[in-house]
């Protein structure tokens, strides 16, 4: 059988598994409303767009400024000549906005978790990981274990005994990194970070959060999970990403001591071969991390549709999300792409949603926005 020939027949699998998922092109911008083709106007709940920053005048402003002022691209990796100034301010308005002395960009946060893991991690050290860590942790871990081969291990979700426990058994290891999500996304629930920082000083670990859904989103001001949970300032990595509440672009980063990203810059391969983020993508970022900034009522009124929103699904009998500001709804729907076309169809563009993940074939989620 032909390579083509394999691949079809496990995709014609992946339609009858109710798994198959097939792409809704978008012909305006990502809003709380769109334009999706063939099927006109439609409300979307499942974008990570939450403060609605995708198309906010200055953001959008900033980039088209960039592109005049530093071009299209960056034509180097950054150690060479790839560099611009807009790489800069970006990384330390990053690094002031989670609470971190320093922050180095990276074209994704699946990149800056691949960059971190294999970068930090030797023989003689162990990364221990939430067991519902998102697959950029999870492939990150295994990236280092095959690379450095280092130990590894794999606590029962947001469970602290567990935790401690795996922190024991690694008493010998020259480092101990925990590496969890802030924000389970598709679980709805947030990290007891509080705790997982208590463990981490009391048997001398590093604390790693992948903050994707909670920047912008989580946290009084939007700072975080670490703002959320009452230790801002005090988690020793963060990595997240740009392309979500910071919807003004793309990419993604990882902050901490200034230490860390220095090394990161002189070892880390994904860092080191390939370019940086566009200067306009830079640009866009930026301005949506001051735009963040600058307006917590975004944070507020997110916040405050979650929890109407939250408190609606309940009184319709709905499984309710575990997040405090994020809802993400779970639950079996064995046939959920279909259900969601369905649903779009029938209310004739009333409800856009995404319930699933190829690799949580049981889970989903339903976000309100900001600006719905």
């Amino acid at each position: 059988m032909s390579l083509a020939a394999r691949l079809q027949t496990e995709l014609d699998q992946f339609q009858r598994d109710g798994v198959y998922k097939r792409l809704n092109y978008l012909a305006s911008p990502q809003a709380a409303r769109v334009q999706m083709e063939g099927r006109g106007e439609v409300v979307i709940l499942s974008s990570n767009n939450y403060l609605g920053l995708c198309n906010t005048p200055e953001v959008v402003a900033a980039g088209k400024q960039a592109l005049d002022l530093f071009g299209a691209g960056t034509g180097s990796v950054r150690f060479i000549c790839g560099t611009f100034t807009i790489h800069r301010d970006l990384e330390q308005a990053l690094a002031r906005f989670v609470g971190c002395e320093s922050a180095l960009t990276y074209v994704s946060c699946w990149n800056a978790n691949e960059g971190l893991c294999p970068t930090l991690l030797g023989e003689q050290d162990i990364v221990i990981s939430d067991q519902l860590n998102h697959a950029s942790i999870i492939d990150a871990v295994r990236l280092a274990k095959t690379i450095t081969k280092c130990q590894t291990a794999v606590y029962r979700h947001s469970d602290m005994a567990d935790l401690e426990e795996k922190l024991k058994a690694s008493h010998g290891a020259r480092l101990r990194l925990v590496f969890t999500d802030g924000v389970f996304s598709m679980e709805g629930d947030i990290a007891r970070l509080a705790d997982i920082l208590e463990l981490a000083k009391k048997y001398d670990a590093v604390v790693a959060i992948d903050d994707s859904h909670a920047t912008g989103a989580l946290g009084k001001t939007g700072r975080g999970t670490a703002e959320h949970c009452g230790v801002l300032g005090d988690v020793d990595i963060i990595t997240s990403t740009l392309g979500k509440a910071l919807g003004g672009a793309a990419g993604g980063f990882t902050a901490g001591a200034a230490a860390l990203t220095d090394y990161l810059t002189q070892r880390s391969r994904p860092q080191l071969f390939s370019n940086a983020l566009p200067p306009t993508v830079a640009a866009s970022a930026l301005a949506a991390v001051r735009h963040a900034a600058a307006h917590p009522e975004l944070v507020t009124r997110l916040h405050a549709n979650a929890k109407y929103f939250r408190e609606q699904l309940r009184a319709l009998g709905a499984a309710g999300p575990r997040a405090g500001a994020l809802p993400a709804v779970g639950g079996a729907q064995p046939r959920r792409h279909g259900f969601c076309a369905r649903r779009i169809q029938e209310s004739r563009g009333a409800v856009g949603s995404d319930l699933s993940l190829g690799a949580l074939p049981e889970s989903g989620k339903l976000s309100p926005l900001s600006r719905h």
